[in-house]
């Protein structure tokens, strides 16, 4: 049988390879005779094409928690010719690696987070310890039992030796605090470490637009730095019913810090509140004696005989008046004092220093406290819901001291203190009345005075013109 299939012709003619192979010869020899640019070019293009992989790789080192990039420079991708800036980054992201490896702990440490619903026998359980342990602990020390007082997310921290019985006990409470149990011979031996901050001065500035509470905390304030700057300037300005939007303050105080981080605060310095256009300063001095008061910034007294307010930001809800309509008994009936309006338990105090002539109750005032303020001044708070501590008859009150809590007590439609002021057995309006100021800086400290509160008054004013000139930026 005959093959009829005709021969493919060959792919090339013999002329073609002859002459292709001629060219490639040539080719060669030129490049070593003369290099070319455009070839050095497209080597540099090879090696820049070869980046993408190269920072896989990197990124892959990176992921892994315990290996560093940089042992992979004997990968064709860790060191590319013609770019070297690679390397560099590849070394830069090996550096927060070697940081992330964690610290080694001891075979029998361990720790762990307090949860809702645990307590000290729960979490002694966690970590292998029996209930026993935990009667040991506790029994050890009185103040051992602050290791049962635990707080949702707290670390507490276990030390076991080889039997897995608890050798140390410790916990962070607080950001200066921590507390710690640790095994002896008779037993557990407590230990408490506080850790002492750096005070530093800090600045906040702010304009109330719809309330002090907000403003204060959009200027950097604490709810408690609020109120003491309420206090130190309440002789002055009714926090309850005078601040207006528009109103502005300038505080320096004192911040504590530990390890760059602010982890509380201390006393106000100086502060200033501009209220209704007029402007109040306020000035911390300690004396030679070491009594410590605020002073307006030329020296006089902010302390006078009564404060003006004995509810921190409560609302008037009726005013001093001769007839109004009693809400209860339905007819005219004076108002001798004013009413606060705040929520039940609100802390109620002491306008001035004084002696308590009742603190029990009366008639339709409820639960009342009157103090006596030397021979001329009475003030009386009703409706209370109860007293504070230590509160009763015959005892002394210092000014601002706590006496009481917002109530309902006697003839009352809701929480609130009524609140009354007599100058010499006769009912006056609180609100209206004038009185009398504590004593000024004395003549012998005065310029002591001035030098530590001058410089407190120029902070303030340089800061708020520093703030001023970058807003306009």
């Amino acid at each position: 049988m005959t093959n009829d299939t005709p021969k493919a012709p060959p792919l090339y003619p013999k002329s073609h390879l002859l002459a292709a192979s001629g060219i490639a010869a040539l080719l060669s020899l030129a490049l070593l005779v003369f290099p070319s640019s455009d070839v050095e070019a497209k080597k540099t293009t090879l090696s820049l094409e070869l980046d993408t992989p190269a920072e896989q790789l990197n990124d892959e080192s990176r992921a892994a928690p315990l290996v560093q990039s940089t042992e992979n420079s004997g990968s064709p991708f860790a060191q590319i010719e013609g770019d070297d800036s690679n390397t560099g980054q590849a070394a830069e992201r090996a550096q927060p690696v070697a940081q992330e490896k964690p610290e080694d702990k001891a075979p029998g440490h361990r720790e762990v987070i307090v949860a809702r619903g645990d307590t000290l026998s729960t979490l002694f359980a966690k970590v292998g310890l029996p209930a026993n342990a935990v009667h040991d602990v506790l029994a050890s020390d009185k103040q051992a039992k602050q290791f049962s007082q635990l707080k949702h997310g707290q670390v507490l921290q276990f030390e076991l030796d080889k039997e897995g019985q608890l050798t140390s006990l410790h916990s962070q409470v607080s950001k200066l605090e921590s507390i710690r149990l640790n095994k002896t011979d008779k037993g557990y031996a407590f230990a408490r470490e506080i850790s002492k901050p750096v005070v530093r001065t800090a600045y906040a500035h702010g304009v109330i637009k719809s309330s002090l509470s907000a403003s204060a905390q959009r200027a950097g304030l604490s709810h408690s730095m609020t109120m003491d700057m309420a206090r130190v300037l309440g002789y002055d300005i009714d926090f309850a019913q005078d601040i207006r939007p528009g109103d502005e303050f300038d505080v320096v105080y004192e911040q504590k810090v530990m390890d760059g981080k602010v982890v509380g605060t201390g006393n106000i310095l100086s502060a200033r509140f501009t209220n209704r256009g007029k402007t109040y300063t306020a000035v911390r001095y300690t004396n030679k004696q070491g009594n410590t008061s605020y002073y307006t910034a030329d020296g006089n007294s902010l302390r006078k005989a009564f404060i003006r307010t004995p509810v921190d930001f409560a609302r008037i809800s009726s005013r001093f008046s001769a007839g109004r309509k009693h809400p209860i008994l339905n007819k005219i009936r004076a108002h001798k004092g004013v009413d606060y309006a705040a929520p039940r338990g609100t802390p109620i105090k002491a306008a001035g220093d004084g002696r308590i002539e009742l603190a029990g109750r009366r008639g339709g005032y409820g639960n009342t406290v009157i103090i006596a303020h030397g021979n001329s001044y009475k003030t009386l708070y009703g409706h209370m819901q109860g007293f504070a501590k230590g509160i009763k008859t015959g005892s002394s009150v210092k000014q601002g001291q706590i006496i009481g809590y917002i109530g309902t007590t006697g003839l009352s439609t809701g929480p609130h203190l009524h609140y009354e002021f007599q100058v010499n057995g006769v009912h006056v309006d609180p609100l209206s009345q004038k009185v009398p100021m504590a004593d000024p800086i004395a003549k012998a400290e005065r310029q002591r005075f001035l030098q530590q509160s001058q410089p407190l008054v120029a902070r303030m004013d340089q800061e708020k013109a520093t703030l001023l000139a970058a807003n306009k930026r």
